[in-house]
């Protein structure tokens, strides 16, 4: 069986120095490969693209696995393209006996310049054999960093920059976190993906619209070395309104002290998501409902993700009554000690046919609700407790205000008077309110 991987391509090395952004495109690329895996009873793998020694680092690593763990997916099989860095060399050697490769000692400017004048480097036909003999001098450590880099050998007139001669391989003087320091000679992204694939030979690499320039290059470097060719499928990139998802711009925010960390619960970063109380089962929730396209001008409005956000909440979230400014009700028809407990649901959406989804309101002579839900004077628009009017408690009964007690002035209500209706034939308007007896406020207070 072939498999649909996940692998870091969606979190380039740059990322590691921001790790901890963990933005949505990252939480969008687990549910659509291991969704899709899942979906068609295959494996996802969970694959690090770690071809510069100097980026990884083994908490970025377990970051990820976390993050992967935490959301709620298993991968198949943790792997590195270290561990085919033998293989990877192999094949570079094969490309150059092949007249597809060539060593070039040309500087990152000088390259940029050609390749904007489609200009072939001056060691680009040079002879097989001595290509070969000095990329074995990079390997052994013989050739300066940054002196030589092996290029494949493509097409410098394309339009697409993608084709204009890549760098396969580069020098770096570096002992490699995962492979040691067998190596001073390390494979190019551009190089490795591709090949990586092919050896672990999944059945479809999928990656987001901006990818898409770079496809010509991946099976130009599969034909050439006749190599298993995986499917390639891009989607597109996940943009939310009203939300920066720019990882440069949020590293600005971050560094600079705009915002309280890659965690600040303002941004939309998994950090910032967990931060604020959201669960992963939302998260995928999102993601699911907004669908896999391939329109690269999608606009999501942020009230989608709110949206799943509640509904989680509401299934899982449990909730309790509180009174913040309390006014004294006494239920003048109650007798003295008496306590009615009555059921109140532990959150919005608990099964009404499970006891443990339901907590003890208890309903006794002497209650408290806001001030705010009780007003001296009625009005036509105002549907909640007043002098000879009734309104219902959550959970509770319908209760009439019978009589106001003042203070020393006017405006200080000292307590009101109300009679409950146990046979909750009276119908108020849609308002509640909120009624706690005095131990409950005790311990709120």
């Amino acid at each position: 069986m072939k498999h649909i991987p996940i692998y870091a391509t969606s979190l380039k090395h740059e990322d590691n120095k921001i790790m901890h952004a963990d933005m949505l495109h990252l939480i969008q690329a687990m549910f659509i490969d291991f969704g899709l895996a899942k979906e068609r009873n295959g494996h996802c793998y969970l694959r690090f693209d770690d071809t510069n020694p100097e980026a990884e680092k083994k908490e970025y690593i377990d970051h990820i696995q976390e993050i992967v763990k935490w959301m709620g997916w298993e991968p198949y099989k943790v792997t590195y393209t270290s561990d085919y860095f033998q293989a990877l060399y192999e094949h570079a050697v094969e490309l150059i006996r092949k007249g597809l490769a060539y060593v070039d000692h040309q500087t990152a400017e000088q390259i940029k310049e050609y390749r904007e004048k489609k200009m072939n480097s001056p060691w680009r036909d040079r002879p097989i054999e001595e290509s070969l003999q000095l990329f074995e001098d990079m390997r052994r450590g013989l050739i300066a960093e940054g002196a030589a880099t092996l290029r494949m050998k493509q097409d410098m007139q394309n339009d697409n920059k993608n084709m204009s001669d890549l760098i396969a391989y580069r020098i770096k003087f570096t002992p490699h976190p995962h492979a040691g320091d067998k190596w001073c000679i390390y494979p190019s992204y551009d190089y490795a993906h591709c090949m990586v694939d092919s050896l672990e030979n999944i059945t479809h690499s999928l990656c987001t619209l901006e990818f898409d320039i770079r496809r010509p290059s991946y099976y130009w470097l599969l034909v050439a070395l006749g190599l298993y060719q995986p499917h390639v499928w891009e989607y597109s990139r996940l943009n939310i309104s009203h939300t920066m998802m720019s990882k440069r711009k949020l590293n600005r925010l971050v560094t600079e002290k705009w915002v309280d960390g890659w965690d600040d619960p303002r941004l939309l970063t998994l950090a910032g998501l967990r931060r604020r109380g959201v669960s992963a089962n939302a998260i995928n929730s999102f993601i699911r409902g907004i669908g896999i396209t391939r329109s690269d001008n999608s606009l999501i409005r942020v009230d989608r993700l709110e949206y799943h956000i509640r509904e989680e909440l509401n299934k899982t979230a449990s909730r309790t009554m509180v009174v913040l400014h309390p006014l004294k009700v006494v239920i003048t028809n109650l007798e003295d000690g008496k306590v009615i407990d009555l059921d109140g649901k532990k959150w919005p959406d608990a099964p009404a046919d499970e006891a443990s989804s339901y907590y003890k309101v208890p309903f006794s002579k002497i209650i408290y609700i806001e001030k705010t839900d009780f007003r001296v004077k009625d009005s036509k628009d105002y549907y909640g407790l007043a002098p000879g009017k009734s309104a219902l408690l959550r959970y509770a009964f319908p209760i009439k205000c019978t009589e106001v007690i003042y203070g020393d002035n006017p405006d200080d209500i000292v307590e009101i008077r109300a009679e409950y209706d146990p046979s909750k034939t009276s119908k108020p308007k849609r308002v509640f309110c909120t009624g706690l007896p005095s131990q409950h406020l005790e311990l709120i207070r």
